[in-house]
């Protein structure tokens, strides 16, 4: 099977897809934002990487949400409960970490199936 690669650079691809499934690198909002705002960005960005893989929201198989504070929690429920389409939502975690840089309050790693 073939493999294909999405915006590939020196470290790291943002979509992956082999058989017959689609890998996303970790997304995130402009940092600085506020956490709703970068959950926004984060989601329009999963929407945009899946198009382009050739597949979509309803198609998610599983999602890993990482937030800088849980207390963030509630916020970023409000975004993804507007977002994720009714009768197809994921499998989902949802964890505490540090991020790439302190700026940043939301990452969303997700795979789907084409």
């Amino acid at each position: 099977m073939e493999i294909k690669r999405f915006e590939s650079g020196s470290r790291m691809s943002q979509a992956v897809v082999y058989n017959n499934t689609v890998y996303l690198a970790g997304q995130v909002g402009n940092a600085g934002e506020d956490v709703v705002t970068q959950t926004k960005q984060a989601l329009a960005e999963v929407d945009r990487l899946l198009a382009l893989a050739g597949t979509d929201k309803t198609r998610i198989l599983s999602t890993t949400v990482w937030l800088a504070d849980m207390a963030d929690f509630a916020k970023m429920n409000s975004v993804w409960d507007a977002w994720v389409p009714q009768g197809n939502a994921p499998a989902r975690a949802t964890g505490e970490a540090k991020l790439a840089t302190p700026e940043y309050l939301v990452e969303v790693i997700v795979t789907a199936a084409l």
